[in-house]
């Protein structure tokens, strides 16, 4: 029987922050030691960062890369560790794994197939290495093998899986099990999105299974570059059982999953399989042999572990709260802000926005202790300030404002009001409503006639959004902060927004989530809230009102829906045209099947409406602040839905959809 002891290592890494990335790797490969570990898989790309972008493309990154890597090389005693580097090759960029091997660089596996879809741009920087070929790179005079390799490290064959390789219907982990391969390693950059977790575990247990193999997945946690937050999800499986799960979206810098596997028991699985059909060709020039005497391990049987919040009734929403809380530490203390200003106007969204940075706070507490969140963001602090617990350093670093016209009600106000002082916020009250009438004079006496709700409504609600704008980044900038856009998904697909108004800020955290979702996610932040951190009661105030911009006249009873459409229509529509891309008709004939209680006229006016909004009101999605990717919904036109600024605007598709509706009886 012959034990290992594997260890898959999750890290927080920062693209082009050597001394961030070589210290967490550095700790990994410690604490892998400390517990026995002899094997140790690091994520995708470590050394650099993953979110390098077209830095990949100067050598100068690439060249620190490699001198990086030579200065992991002493750390590995008695170990074999796996890390991730660009390298070039004959004129192309490849994204390899390197092998070290008791302090001694063995070569280097390049990644065979590319993420090009979604907000992935692999294509753009890498070259995809082709199966079955092998080269020789030559790095600081000496030659190492590099590509599609097998590695025998003292009579155990290592093989590379990297990231996408897995995800295609194609995957190397066959020619790998074919060339007798024990252990195959998967060092990963893959993105949260909501149920992710569930489709890693499936092909990481169906690797080992079908493969017959130890099959070992490390992956980034955190806001690495700005968009993409990544959850961790270390996994071990070996011949299709899952020995051991690390845990998803934490605050540490670096975390280790470990279990104990039987190599000889993979191997013997595969004898007994029917369909294996081994390489026999005698040719093993792909095969790099190294010697290397594997310590003894105990027999300790693997334990899942699984984060206790995962089996919550509601995991949705757990991993909604905790994603972009972590999104929202990591880009705080990257940026080196001292904070973030939020413009509360008592409704949905801001609240969201709010609910979510009182969550950061505290389930950073909570998984960290108090004493080591201030060492993790004590650079965020002004000069001279200690809090001495969670809600003095809410209160420096979470400042708040409402921000009131005449339009503005008791309601909203109190609301306001209300959720600041629970969760320790700083908070401030404003009356804007003179500088609006200042704009409203100076601009009505400038063009000679007096601007009127009958005739000049959007220019009059738009002036209000505006002039909150000035306030909030004057306290974002008195503060160092960093100001927090709070617009939704629903409303950037129809622009339900006012440009330099609401949209202002650095960062957008709930662009990515439509209206509908907020909705409930803060009714279960009210009632129930994530684990370990409990409920916020306060949310009522918000939760019992209808969503209302208030911007017009009182009078008018003003409400979101009645100037758009019902949110849970608005989602619908934008699943069926962006997210399926449909065309009008067959999203209206879609819309017709999902809810038959509405009226045929109505479905088709909205439909309508929402394809005229979408095209558009581009220009905006353009501008908007950085988003977090949550699921394959997100409308960031940078990152994941591309739409042209100017377009026809589906003219022709309308008319069909018109003649359409002159069908339907009224």
């Amino acid at each position: 029987m012959k034990l290992v002891k594997v260890a898959a290592g999750v890290l927080n890494q920062t693209p082009i922050h050597w001394r961030n990335n070589l210290h967490n790797i550095s700790a990994a490969i410690a604490q892998a030691q400390q517990e026995g570990a002899s094997l140790l898989c690091l994520p995708e790309l470590c050394i650099t960062g993953y979110g390098c972008e077209d830095a990949f493309h100067a050598a100068g990154i690439r060249q620190r890369a490699v001198e990086v890597l030579m200065e992991v090389l002493p750390m590995t005693e008695g170990m074999v560790v796996s890390v991730g580097l660009p390298l070039m090759y004959a004129g192309g960029i490849f994204n390899t794994a390197a092998l070290i091997v008791d302090r001694a660089l063995i070569g280097f596996v390049a990644k065979q197939h590319l993420a090009g879809d979604g907000i992935h741009y692999e294509p753009r920087w890498f070259k995809a290495w082709p199966a079955g070929v092998q080269g020789e790179i030559e790095i600081a005079g000496v030659e190492y093998p590099i590509g599609d390799l097998v590695f025998d490290v003292g009579g155990i064959r290592i093989g590379f899986e990297i990231c996408e390789d897995a995800w295609v219907g194609i995957r190397p982990g066959g020619s790998l099990a074919a060339r007798g391969t024990d252990i195959i390693l998967n060092p990963s950059a893959s993105h949260f999105a909501f149920g992710k977790h569930e489709v890693r575990k499936r092909f990481v247990l169906e690797g080992s299974r079908a493969f017959n193999v130890t099959y070992v997945y490390s992956n980034l946690v955190g806001n690495e570059s700005g968009r993409a937050i990544y959850d961790g999800d270390a996994m071990i499986a070996s011949g299709g059982q899952l020995l051991a799960t690390g845990n998803r979206l934490f605050f540490d810098t670096h975390r280790l999953t470990t279990a104990t596997v039987n190599i000889e028991a993979t191997r013997m699985a595969r004898a007994r399989t029917g369909s294996f059909e081994p390489s026999v060709d005698g040719d093993e020039t792909d095969v790099i042999d190294v010697s290397f005497r594997w310590p003894e391990s105990p027999l300790i049987r693997g334990l899942v572990i699984d984060e206790d919040w995962e089996i919550d009734t509601d995991l949705k929403a757990e991993e909604f709260c905790r994603a972009v809380a972590l999104g929202l530490f990591d880009y705080m203390r990257k940026s080196f802000s001292r904070g973030f200003v939020v413009s509360l106007s008592g409704g949905c969204d801001s609240a969201s926005v709010v609910a979510i940075v009182y969550a950061m706070f505290r389930l950073a507490e909570h998984e960290l202790g108090f004493e080591q969140v201030l060492q993790r963001i004590g650079h965020c602090l002004p000069d001279d300030v200690v809090p001495q617990d969670v809600r003095q350093l809410t209160e420096v670093l979470l400042t708040t404002a409402y921000q009131a016209t005449e339009n503005s009600g008791d309601v909203t106000r109190q609301a306001a009001a209300g959720i600041a002082a629970e969760i320790g916020a700083t908070h401030y009250l404003f009356d804007v409503q003179p500088m609006v009438d200042d704009y409203r004079t100076a601009v009505s006496k400038a063009i000679g006639y007096p601007l009127t709700w009958e005739k000049h409504d959007i220019t009059l609600q738009n002036i209000q959004a505006r002039v909150r704008s000035p306030s909030v980044w004057m306290l974002a900038n008195l503060n160092r902060a960093l100001l927090l856009s709070t617009s939704n998904r629903s409303e950037a697909a129809v622009g339900y927004a006012t440009m330099d108004g609401d949209t202002s800020g650095g960062v957008s955290p709930i662009a990515g989530i439509d209206k509908a979702y907020l909705r409930q996610w803060l009714i279960w932040m009210e009632r129930t809230g994530p684990l370990h951190i409990g409920p916020l009661p306060v949310l009522k105030l918000v939760n019992d009102q209808q969503p209302t911009a208030e911007l017009r006249p009182p009078s008018e009873h003003q409400t979101d829906e009645a100037d758009l459409m019902p949110y849970e229509i608005l989602d619908a529509i934008e699943g069926y045209a962006i997210g399926d891309k449909l065309v009008p008709v067959e999203v209206f004939e879609h819309m017709r099947v999902e809810f038959p209680e509405i009226a045929p006229q109505q479905m088709g006016q909205w439909t309508i409406r929402f394809f005229t909004l979408w095209c558009r009101n581009q220009w905006k999605r353009e501008r908007y602040a950085p988003s977090f990717h949550l699921d394959d919904k997100n409308l960031d036109p940078k990152t994941w839905c591309r739409f042209p600024i100017l377009s026809g605007g589906f003219e022709r598709e309308l008319q069909d959809l018109r003649g359409r509706m002159k069908s339907e009886p009224v």
